[in-house]
């Protein structure tokens, strides 16, 4: 199964809904893929919004 993302929060997620935000609205079609594991430190997590650790594509189309 190909890996899905949000497109509300960019999270990368397997199943039909997002974990984080609840949303179904999901795309197979993204580019660039972040790391985020401390985003409380994470001057990365707080470019892009991100306050919960996890794996997040950088453009979702």
């Amino acid at each position: 199964m190909v890996d899905q993302v949000c497109r509300e929060c960019h999270r990368i997620v397997s199943g039909q809904t997002c974990p984080v935000c609840a949303s179904s609205n999901l795309s197979d079609d993204w580019s660039g893929l972040v790391i985020i594991v401390d985003p409380q430190r994470s001057i990365i997590a707080e470019m892009i919004g991100v306050e919960v650790a996890d794996k997040y594509a950088l453009k979702v189309r």
